[in-house]
């Protein structure tokens, strides 16, 4: 994070969204996460729809990361990123990552997911939501796939107000999605433009005179009707409309789809169906009391902690084309105030770590949480991507929970420190919090002289020719 205008933090994130048609990924993901990108996120929040979920492949996902997620760990993980959390519902996927620095201040994750599709009980469509707390502020992601087909646009706003409405956290102060602080709406949102035909649209797009298409995008129509949509915003749709394509091609749709008597249908007409969106939090209206205080106080005397989000960038990413949707990218910035910006927890190791020897760390819990006999704090090899991705563990004291800054000590068995040594770093997990609540400085294993002398690591490896 950076600083902002008036002691105020910037934070960046980075939002994919992408209707993957079941198809596998490409290794590289440099573009889509434009990991070239200065300064870089702080945040990374991909939604993918359509993730191959036949029966076999799900069970197979439950058991082990999906492909995509792989891709995606793997091409985060050795610049600093590590996986939050994750939240699948049969083809729908939404990812967090985050900057291994701002981990201990994300708290209170929860996921959950709603069913639109055949009657509400199959999960082909839907929303599937991740929100958490981050410096204090809470934030709301969520990655829609809503109804198809052109004549569905009211139903599309419905499902999208269902899963408003009934999706619930366990969180006393931001028990649905719009009481959250910032929300981020994202997905396949499946509208389309309307009443323009194929040659206008394919002729505006070629010419790129986009903007004689905004008018008939039924998003943009229907957020004209409906107040609640009106709440959320969405910067200019200066991309070429991300559906359908040929694959492997940047040709829109050529192919001629047979009716259900086996004549020939109409192609597709190219839309932007693939959407991100956000909301902030309408501040709520004055009473009569009210009125007299606020002509004598400002806004940000009225909310102490304010969020401004600004979009950097809105686009589309037309070099990827293993589906017949294009993934569009979106860049924010939030620059915001830090409601806090200490650890619940320390941790340090103590002396020099060395394979071969017992070692020992401290913790401390530094204000009252929701901490437990089930904690546990795990040794991590830098560039680690998930909080359960450690190399080894250690729990946290058994009889009794610790006294607000009581220093605890707790030593680590020879046979648990790797024996190739290399930087590390020790993090404390909360298992009611679900997350990472301290982070050590990294810190040098010294690897094994046996491990040496065996030749499992090459003699020179620190530097010193041994």
């Amino acid at each position: 994070m950076n600083t902002g205008r008036g002691g105020t933090d910037k934070c960046r994130i980075h939002i994919v969204t992408w209707n993957v048609a079941t198809a596998e990924p490409s290794e590289d993901a440099t573009s889509l996460l434009q990991l070239d990108a200065q300064p870089p996120p702080d945040l990374y929040v991909i939604g993918l729809q359509e993730v191959n979920a036949t029966p076999v492949r799900f069970i197979t996902d439950l058991i082990s990361e999906d492909s995509w997620s792989h891709v995606f760990m793997n091409s985060l993980a050795p610049r600093g990123f590590v996986k939050v959390t994750s939240v699948r519902m049969q083809g729908l996927l939404l990812l967090l990552f985050a900057k291994q620095i701002h981990l201990p201040y994300i708290r209170n994750i929860q996921t959950t997911y709603t069913r639109t599709g055949v009657f509400g009980y199959w999960g082909n469509k839907g929303g599937v939501s991740v929100r958490f707390s981050f410096y204090g502020h809470m934030i709301c992601f969520l990655n829609c796939h809503l109804a198809a087909h052109m004549n569905n646009a009211l139903q599309r706003v419905d499902e999208f107000e269902y899963i408003l409405e009934t999706q619930d956290f366990d969180i006393y102060d931001t028990p649905q999605i719009r009481d959250h602080k910032v929300v981020f709406w994202f997905g396949d949102l499946n509208f389309r433009i309307a009443d323009h035909g194929l040659h206008f649209l394919r002729s505006s797009i070629n010419s790129g005179r986009l903007n004689l298409l905004w008018g008939k995008d039924q998003l943009i129509m229907m957020k004209k009707k409906e107040a609640f949509l009106q709440e959320f915003e969405e910067g200019p749709l200066n991309f070429k409309p991300t559906y359908k394509f040929d694959r492997n091609s940047d040709t829109y749709d050529t192919s001629t789809p047979k009716t259900w008597l086996g004549l020939n249908g109409k192609k597709r007409k190219p839309a932007w169906t693939d959407r991100i969106l956000w909301r902030i939090k309408p501040k709520p209206l004055p009473s009569e009391e009210d009125d007299e205080k606020a002509s004598t106080s400002t806004d940000e005397e009225q909310d102490e902690y304010p969020v401004l989000v600004t979009q950097d960038k809105y686009t589309s990413d037309m070099s990827y084309g293993v589906s017949d949707h294009k993934p569009v990218i979106a860049t924010f910035s939030l620059e915001l105030r830090k409601v806090f910006d200490t650890p619940l927890v320390r941790v340090s190791p103590v002396g020099i770590w060395s394979a071969g020897q017992d070692a020992l760390l401290t913790y401390s819990v530094l204000e009252d949480f929701m901490s437990s006999t089930w904690d546990w704090i795990g040794l991590y090899k830098v560039g680690f991507k998930t909080a359960s991705d450690y190399e080894t563990f250690v729990w946290v004291r058994e009889n009794e929970l610790p006294e607000i800054n009581e220093v605890i000590q707790i030593s680590v068995d020879k046979g648990q420190i790797p024996l190739l040594g290399g930087q590390y770093v020790l993090g404390y997990y909360s298992t009611n919090m679900q997350s990472i609540s301290g982070l050590s400085d990294s810190f040098q294993i010294l690897e094994s002289k046996r491990a040496v002398m065996e030749g499992l690591v090459p003699e020179d490896i620190n530097g010193v020719n041994k």
